[in-house]
C-alpha cells in the first residue's frame, strides 16, 4: 500500500500504527505530576524509560508536547490538544470497559446520566423502566449536580447524556439539546404556615423575613429569587441554608415552622407526596428556563441512548399535559 502523501494522512496512519495505550497514560501522568521522575516513579519505572516514551509520542507528531521550565513540565498548545484527547480516550475507554461487565452481567447495556437535583425523579425511573422494556433491563449510573457542572463531564465524555437547564447550553462545541418541559416556580412551607399565608396577599417584605431555603445564587432558582426581590423593592434574604439537597430542604420545611423556598411546580408536588410540605397558591411571574436532553453529537449514536431519549420525549408529553390539568388557583 503506497504511503499517504497528505499530511493528515500520514499523522494519522503513524497514530494507528504506532500509539499504544502506555502513551496515554504517560500523557495523563505527565500533567498530574509535572516532572519525568515522579511519572517514573509512579509507574514504577526509570526516567530513561518513561523519556524514550515521550520521545516516541512526540515523534509520532512530530512536533514538541511539552517543555521543561523552572516548575516541570509545561504542555505546549499542541501538547494540549493530546492531553484532551487523551483525556476523551481514556473516558470512552472507561466506559466501554464498564458496558461489556454490564453486559456479562445480564445487563442490555449500560448508561451514564447526568441529572440537576431539581428534576422530576419519577419521570427518571419512568424514563429508565421504559427503555428497560423496550431494549431490555439497562444498568445506569446518575450523578446529580448542577447544569454546567454535568455539561462539563458531558463534553468530557463522562456522560452519556445530560438533563437540565437549556440556558446553559450556550457555546458547548460538540454539544446538542431538544427541550422536555417547561417548568413554573411555586412557593412551599410547611402545612401550618402554608395556609396561614394562602389568606394573604403575596407580600415580599414579609417573605423576606422569613427562613429561606435556596440553591446557590449563581443557578437559575436562585438568581431568578433574588430577582423577585428586587423588583419588589425588598433586599434578598439571605438563605438560612444554601443547598440544592431536597432531602435537606424537605426535612428543614418539617422540622421549623418558618423555613420556606421556592422550588419548581412539579418538584413541590414531589415533596407534598414524600416530606409533607404544602405549597401556597400565589402567581410568580417568571418563567424558569426549560428542562432539556444534552448529547454529544455521535457519528454512530448508542442504540440505548436513543431509546432513552426516545422514552423521554413520549413521558414529557404527557407530563406537560399533567402540569397542565395540575394548574391550582392563585393569587397575586
Amino acid at each position: 500500500m503506497p504511503e499517504p502523501t497528505n499530511p493528515t494522512d500520514q499523522l494519522l496512519s503513524r497514530l494507528l500504527s504506532r500509539l499504544k495505550m502506555r502513551h496515554l497514560m504517560l500523557l495523563l501522568h505527565i500533567r498530574r505530576f509535572g516532572s519525568l521522575t515522579r511519572v517514573a516513579q509512579e509507574l514504577a519505572t526509570t526516567q530513561s524509560a518513561v523519556t524514550q516514551t515521550l520521545a516516541e509520542l512526540e515523534g509520532m507528531f512530530g512536533v514538541p508536547l511539552f517543555v521543561r521550565t523552572g516548575r516541570g513540565m509545561r504542555a505546549t498548545p499542541l501538547g494540549e490538544i493530546a492531553l484532551a484527547r487523551a483525556e476523551l480516550m481514556m473516558q470512552d475507554l472507561e466506559h466501554w470497559a464498564r458496558e461489556m461487565e454490564s453486559v456479562e452481567a445480564g445487563f442490555a447495556a449500560h448508561l451514564h446520566v447526568g441529572v440537576i437535583p431539581f428534576v422530576s425523579g419519577k419521570l427518571i425511573c419512568d424514563a429508565i423502566l421504559h427503555t428497560h422494556g423496550k431494549g431490555g433491563k439497562l444498568a445506569v449510573t446518575i450523578r446529580e449536580a448542577t447544569s454546567d457542572q454535568l455539561l462539563r463531564a458531558l463534553h468530557e465524555h463522562e456522560l452519556d447524556c445530560v438533563i437540565a437547564r437549556a440556558t446553559a447550553a450556550a457555546c458547548i462545541p460538540g454539544i446538542v439539546h431538544e427541550v422536555l418541559y417547561h417548568q413554573s416556580p411555586r412557593l412551599i412551607t410547611n402545612p401550618r404556615l402554608a395556609g396561614h399565608l394562602a389568606a394573604l396577599p403575596l407580600d415580599w417584605a414579609k417573605l423576606a423575613r422569613l427562613d429561606w431555603i435556596l440553591p446557590s445564587p449563581s443557578t437559575p432558582i436562585g438568581a431568578m429569587v433574588n430577582d423577585l426581590f428586587i423588583r419588589s423593592g425588598v433586599r434578598p434574604p439571605s438563605p438560612l441554608i444554601e443547598t440544592y439537597s431536597l432531602k435537606i430542604l424537605g426535612h428543614m420545611i418539617q422540622s421549623s415552622a418558618a423555613v420556606v423556598s421556592i422550588v419548581p411546580a412539579d418538584i413541590a408536588d414531589e415533596l407534598e407526596r414524600t416530606e409533607g410540605v404544602a405549597s401556597v397558591p400565589y402567581r410568580l411571574d417568571w418563567q424558569l428556563p426549560p428542562i432539556a436532553l444534552f448529547r454529544r453529537q455521535r457519528d454512530m449514536p448508542l442504540k440505548v441512548e436513543d431509546m432513552f431519549a426516545q422514552a423521554l420525549r413520549e413521558l414529557c408529553m404527557q407530563f406537560n399535559g399533567v402540569l397542565g390539568n395540575r394548574v391550582k388557583p392563585s393569587q397575586e
